[in-house]
């Protein structure tokens, strides 16, 4: 079973190189399972001398001696170079571009999309975000079938990742850079349902319950809004990391909320009934052993662990505060440019 691996950033090498690994081994090869190419995007310009930089799965795939198709869109040029490969099936995690019928009628064997949600649920370009951002307790991960409609295909495998409210969109997806959860789930899922395959079994099931789709992040979505609880806001720090960060504004200059935690307040306490009567974005009284320290909406405080003034490297709160003038006392807010 010759196979099409299309795919871009760090994660989906991750699940490359785990597969082209199964497919060399002795199992893979009984399987007939081989990676004849793979499809990624164009090399982009990055840095201040805007070098064309490969990307994570392109780079893997030329260490391991797999051809490499990269092309700003899939039209003639790009089909024709698929053809010349003779694969049977798609298989595909985080290429970042939509599958038209004619480049789908290629595959004798169709396609098949790694997604992390539990599809139904957050179909779309963000599904991690929005795991977060609502507080859920797992993770889905899911391989189906590809189809013209967006995430629309049948599931053929599916599984979770339990989550303990501390991860963020860049430890789920890219973990320790070598592996991470969702690549290794998504490679276990992916295995099984090559297996299947190379044994003639192509049944999926039809997805069922609600569905909703998941937006484009924007860079304005990183903006803090502190009249939310400490818990939202934690949720919005880590579901937009690594990008956009979550951000509020100090005297009209922009500061960064890297890593932070809901607080535990002892609502009893005189000094902790202060703290949560005062304006949400207030900077409460330092304590240097728990972190800085900022009122949320709704009697909540967040501790924040993490900042970055514009244009300045990022600090440990402690760091921070050794330079920052006239910070204690101050209230954030949303008055910035973006």
């Amino acid at each position: 079973m010759k196979i099409l691996y299309a795919g871009s950033p760090l994660a989906s090498a991750m699940v490359l190189k785990n597969l082209i690994e199964f497919s060399r081994s002795g199992e893979g090869k009984i399987l007939g399972i081989e990676i004849v190419g793979v499809l990624t995007n164009v090399p982009s310009a990055r840095g201040r001398k805007k070098d064309l930089i490969p990307t994570d799965v392109a780079v893997c795939a030329r260490e391991n001696d797999i051809p490499v198709l990269e092309f700003e869109h899939l039209l003639a040029e790009a089909r024709e170079a698929v053809c010349a490969l003779k694969p049977e099936l798609l298989v595909t995690f985080d290429y970042g571009r939509i599958f038209g019928p004619k480049f789908l009628e290629l595959f004798a064997l169709g396609g098949i999309n790694l997604h992390p949600s539990a599809l139904p649920k957050h179909r779309g370009c963000t599904p991690v975000p929005a795991a977060i951002l609502a507080g859920e307790k797992q993770l889905g991960v899911t391989v189906q079938k590809i189809a013209l409609k967006t995430d629309e295909g049948d599931i053929l495998a599916q599984s979770f990742v339990n989550l303990d409210g501390t991860e963020t969109t860049l430890s789920l997806m890219d973990g320790d850079g070598k592996n991470s959860p969702v690549a290794e789930v998504g490679t276990q899922l992916f295995i099984q349902v090559l297996k299947k395959y190379a044994n003639g079994s192509f049944d999926g099931k039809v997805q069922q319950g609600e569905s909703d789709y998941t937006p484009f992040i924007k860079k304005e979505d990183g903006l803090i809004d502190w009249n939310k609880t400490a818990v939202e806001i934690d949720r919005q720090i880590r579901a937009f990391t690594p990008w956009p960060l979550c951000f509020t504004a100090c005297h009209g200059i922009k500061l960064s909320i890297l890593k932070a935690e809901p607080g535990k307040l002892d609502g009893n306490s005189l000094e902790n009934s202060e703290k949560i009567q005062s304006v949400p974005g207030t900077v409460l009284p330092y304590q240097k052993n728990v972190g800085v320290e900022i009122v949320c909406g709704g009697g909540t405080v967040l501790v924040v662990k993490e900042l970055q003034w514009q244009g300045k490297k990022a600090m440990d709160y402690k760091s921070f505060m050794n330079g920052a003038r006239d910070f204690i006392g101050c209230v954030l807010d949303d008055k910035i440019n973006l």
